[in-house]
């Protein structure tokens, strides 16, 4: 199309039918009607200006469909999608992987919390049902990440979880001073246990770095590994590439040099099988905002090996032995209480439990089966359709390497995924410099929302109508 004027559907629903034509240097509100404080200028299409009517799909006429289509009708999670709350018609969400989404159940739950546990109950609710909540929470995690019993609690935000234990994992070794991670880590990871080992005298971070960007350096962290390291942390599923790491492999390599391994379950969890008990691993921590469903900015949770050491070194009045004897000194629980420090967020615990509840009854075999089925459909479609117009796959391509999201590289991703939001009603997320990722939440997302996506994608970039964004990348991306 004429780069000069982009087109903009009037449609909300289905395809695409009334376009007007936009100037240049402005862009279409995210929802018809909702200028969102922007200004913009919309003037009807001339004959000598270029008009795209950007079709949303479906294309039931286009290759593959029909297999979406079959593989649908065979899903059994499909009933699931229905469980979560609707969002705007035509909508397509692949974006779990940063935030699921809205279980109807939640709204329900929150509402009882806040009603009536809070608003008739209100302090009885402590000892009644909220003081435990936490505990009892970790416990239905535990099967998710392969653990038993009191050995998951949630607790703090993720952030606040790895500090707590890589801090009182450094500080388990003593005379140790090497701590190993890559640079695929999330880079909070990162930053916090740089600010751990800085508390402790002589310690120091080494990174490995990874050769392509894509895949964990497995075999060069396990050649880094000696006698004076103290911890190695990693994340489980990198969070730009989606590769996922032999968990028992590393965990093993550790320990035959007497390091403690702690994995970051973030991008896994709600996805992924994982088996820490099985695996050995001594600690972990993971979010419930991704694939658990659990809302932004839910607690965290954390594990820790019945046989670690570890001890928390961010003591609270959560983490006492006795809370309510308000001693002057501090003693820990024996239990896996004795990692909580402060007061719980009890509104969001409960949208965490429902979020569990979802996956817990949909098992991780199951989703992890899903998982591998809609990445490798997305990959095969994107392949086809996607690669002949810049895209390049920046995930392995092994589904055993892989988690539940996929991530494709463009030079000019940052417009091309801005388009996808305002245009294609396709929400992904951009990942600097140039990532733009997709989240497959087996839970709710449909082959055929793949392939439409695919179909949107195909039709945003060959009609050039990204071409209309800036190119500075706003704030939060």
């Amino acid at each position: 199309m004429n780069s000069s004027a982009a087109a903009w559907s009037m449609s909300r629903h289905g395809k695409s039918s009334t376009s007007v034509a936009l100037l240049p240097g402005f862009r279409p509100p995210r929802f018809p009607g909702s200028i969102g404080g922007r200004q913009y200028a919309l003037v009807a299409p001339s004959k000598d200006m270029a008009v795209t009517t950007l079709d949303l799909g479906p294309y039931p006429a286009e290759e593959g469909h029909s297999d979406a289509v079959a593989l649908d009708q065979r899903d059994p999670l499909s009933e699931f999608a229905d469980r979560f709350a609707p969002v705007e018609p035509g909508l397509i969400y692949l974006d779990g992987n940063s935030l699921g989404r809205l279980p109807k159940a939640t709204i329900a739950r929150v509402r009882d919390v806040v009603e009536d546990e809070w608003g008739q109950q209100l302090i009885r609710s402590w000892p009644a049902r909220w003081w435990n909540q936490a505990a009892e929470l970790g416990n239905r995690i535990a099967p998710l990440v392969g653990a038993g019993n009191d050995q998951v609690v949630v607790t703090d935000s993720t952030s606040v979880a790895l500090f707590k234990l890589t801090l009182g994992a450094i500080r388990s070794r003593p005379g140790r001073r090497r701590v190993i991670t890559d640079d695929l880590n999330f880079p909070t990871d990162n930053y916090v246990t740089a600010a751990a080992a800085d508390l402790v005298d002589d310690c120091e971070v080494i990174m490995v770095r990874s050769e392509d960007g894509v895949h964990g350096p497995a075999d060069a962290i396990i050649a880094a590994l000696d006698e004076d390291t103290a911890l190695l942390t990693l994340s489980h599923v990198a969070f730009k590439s989606g590769y996922m790491y032999d968990m028992e492999r590393l965990t093993a390599a550790a320990h035959d040099v007497g390091a403690i391994v702690l994995w970051d379950l973030s991008h896994s969890v709600g996805a992924i099988p994982i088996q820490l008990a099985a695996s050995g691993a001594d600690l972990a921590v993971g979010c419930t905002y991704k694939y658990l469903n659990g809302g932004p900015g839910s607690p965290a949770f954390l594990y820790v090996n019945p046989s670690s050491s570890v001890e928390n070194p961010l003591q609270g009045w959560w983490g006492h032995a006795e809370p309510f004897a308000f001693d002057l000194e501090y003693r820990s629980a024996a239990s896996i209480r004795r990692f909580q420090t402060g007061t719980m967020p009890i509104l969001s615990l409960a949208a965490v439990e429902t979020g569990v509840g979802l996956s817990r009854e949909a098992g991780v075999d199951r989703l992890r089966t899903k998982s591998m089925a809609l990445s490798e459909f997305f990959i095969d479609r994107s392949a086809d359709r996607l690669h002949p117009l810049g895209f390049e796959l920046a995930s392995p391509r092994s589904s055993q390497l892989r988690g539940s999201h996929v991530s494709l590289r463009h030079p000019d991703a940052w417009r091309v995924a801005q388009s996808m939001i305002e245009d294609g009603k396709l929400i992904p997320d951009f990942r600097a410099p140039n990532n733009i990722r997709f989240g497959l939440a087996p839970l709710y997302t449909s082959f055929v929302d793949v392939h439409t996506a695919i179909g949107r994608i195909e039709r945003i970039v060959t009609s050039g109508i990204h071409e209309s964004y800036p190119g500075a990348r706003s704030s939060v991306t």
